[in-house]
């Protein structure tokens, strides 16, 4: 119990220990930090991602070599040279040559405009396909939900590899068989991420509104739900093109894809696999970028997935 004497002895509270505090009512309402929308906000974190950002630009680089990089040489893709076949890398020869003479740096950047191209179009082919399909499932729901998504995983349990050998057997071997066969089943992964987006917007109010308004399905779907679920959807488009550039590879290495003379990075992995030990720059190349492009878009999906993720903002 405190004395009665401690009381007495504690301090009074005067007013003039009280300092008022100076309003400065000019600078009152100021926002101290820049207002983001949703789109700046992920560009802003997804810049913030170094490794992201040096996928992003190894993409770039890659994307430009395979464009402009023929161009730097004066060598033929087509030609045949015996006379310098199996050259080792040298200041004529960038990448030395193959068997045939074939000088292997404008082959490597003629097969990496084979692959982004096949990686690219298969990966369009799925989007669009997967934004239709798994709209449709999504907005509508209950029966007709039910009958296409049993659909689509029947079609998902077949495996993909065997539909698409199956399918480059039957048809002649070319870019259009392979983008064909990659989106049979393809698409599948990008209908089911667009469904589950859709679900969870239906019945939003600004969706509600705009059946208030009179708005048919086609158009909130394409209007209203697609636009606000672009972030699964552009992760997902940037896992599958590295797949399907894998997938082209890989078929092109077993002799179903590709054929030669074209060049491609499975082709040539495939022609210089008899000679390694001896030759080891016929394969080198090809793999190293082989597997640069798949690091590359796999990080920048990585930070993109990121980007996007509600959960990280801050």
């Amino acid at each position: 119990m405190q004395r009665k004497s401690d009381i007495n002895s504690t301090k009074q509270v005067t007013p003039d220990m009280f300092v008022p505090i100076v309003q400065d009512l000019a600078n009152a309402e100021r926002i101290e930090r820049k207002s983001l929308s949703a789109w700046q906000d992920m560009r802003y974190r997804l810049k913030s991602s170094k490794l992201a950002m040096v996928g992003f630009y190894m993409i770039i680089a890659i994307i430009l070599l395979a464009i402009f990089g023929p161009i730097f040489s004066s060598y033929n893709h087509f030609s045949n040279d015996l006379a310098n076949s199996n050259q080792a890398p040298s200041l004529e020869h960038w990448f030395g040559t193959d068997d045939l003479g074939r000088d292997m740096f404008v082959r490597t950047w003629k097969g990496a405009q084979v692959s982004l191209f096949v990686g690219v179009m298969a990966a369009l082919i799925d989007l669009v396909l997967g934004i239709i399909y798994g709209g449709i499932m999504g907005y509508f729901g209950g029966r007709v939900d039910e009958v296409m998504n049993r659909f689509s995983e029947i079609l998902y349990a077949v495996p993909h590899l065997l539909v698409v050998i199956l399918l480059l057997v039957i048809m002649e071997p070319s870019l259009t068989t392979i983008i064909i066969a990659m989106s049979i089943t393809g698409w599948i992964n990008m209908a089911w991420i667009v469904r589950g987006q859709i679900m969870q917007l239906k019945n939003l109010e600004y969706v509600l509104a705009s059946k208030s308004l009179g708005a048919g399905a086609i158009r909130i779907i394409f209007r209203q739900l697609i636009p606000n679920a672009m972030g699964p959807i552009l992760v997902t488009l940037t896992f599958t093109v590295p797949g399907a550039i894998f997938a082209e590879a890989f078929l092109s290495f077993l002799g179903l894809g590709v054929q030669s003379p074209v060049a491609s990075w499975g082709t040539m992995i495939s022609s210089s696999i008899s000679a390694l030990t001896i030759f080891p720059w016929r394969l080198f190349f090809p793999a190293l970028f082989l597997s640069l492009t798949m690091f590359a878009f796999n990080v920048f999906g990585d930070g993109l997935r990121d980007a996007f993720d509600p959960k990280l903002r801050r």
